[in-house]
């Protein structure tokens, strides 16, 4: 695994401000804030992402509801105790932020920004837990993977993600400690949490929609006897 851990994690979010900032934490001496950051789909649907950002790079006058940015950071867990359970909440990091007034210099000074894509994410990391293949109502297929993304000061994030079509059936048998790289975007989903006692809470879950996906330990059992059947079959 790489040791340049921002090479493990690094995502681009284009869209705009929609919510206003609330404290979240203060680490030696530095607060950081969360707002959330609505980031347009290809169809007309939208994401919208929890932005962690240090005060350092807030600037309130441009960083007002309905502005344009661009977030340039990690996408990363960590666990909230409550209700005496532990509950997986991600966020994306912010490192960089730029502002609408700066947005069309930096896109032409900066490679990591692509035209055209409003929300990347690329993630080197090891699956933890057996991926779960299924397939929907109408016959879609799709793997839930949870990946371990390593980080400085020997922490780790673990991200949830989905892989689609012949991918999720390629994850389907991909072992545990598997080593692998995807690209993908990320995504907001609500759902229905449903406890014992019958009540129902509405919920917003996060994670990456994958758009490819790489092996990169090849030295790995499963993926030699993969690769071997599927050159028989190219014979």
């Amino acid at each position: 695994m790489n040791t340049n851990y921002s090479d493990n994690n690094h995502l681009v979010l284009v869209g705009k401000v929609t919510s206003e900032k609330k404290f979240s934490h203060e680490i030696y001496g530095e607060s950081f804030y969360i707002f959330n950051m609505e980031v347009p789909r290809l169809s007309d649907a939208s994401d919208i992402i929890p932005i962690t950002i240090s005060e350092r790079l807030i600037d309130e006058e441009k960083m007002q509801i309905g502005k344009r940015i661009i977030v340039k950071g990690q996408f990363r867990s960590y666990n909230s105790y409550e209700n005496e359970r532990n509950r997986l909440i991600l966020t994306v990091f912010a490192k960089d932020i730029i502002f609408e007034d700066d947005i069309e210099q930096r896109i032409k000074e900066d490679e990591t920004i692509k035209e055209n894509v409003s929300n990347e994410v690329v993630l080197s990391g090891y699956i933890c837990k057996k991926p779960i293949y299924r397939q929907t109502p109408f016959g879609r297929e799709i793997a839930d993977i949870l990946l371990a993304v390593n980080r400085a000061y020997n922490k780790s994030d673990y991200i949830p993600s989905i892989a689609w079509g012949r991918t999720a059936r390629f994850c389907q048998n991909l072992p545990t400690g598997t080593e692998v790289r995807v690209i993908g975007r990320v995504q907001s989903r609500t759902y229905e949490k449903k406890y014992e006692d019958g009540t129902v809470e509405q919920r917003v879950a996060y994670e990456v929609s994958i758009s490819s996906l790489e092996v990169t330990n090849k030295d790995n059992e499963f993926i030699k006897k993969d690769e071997e059947e599927n050159q028989e079959e190219a014979v």
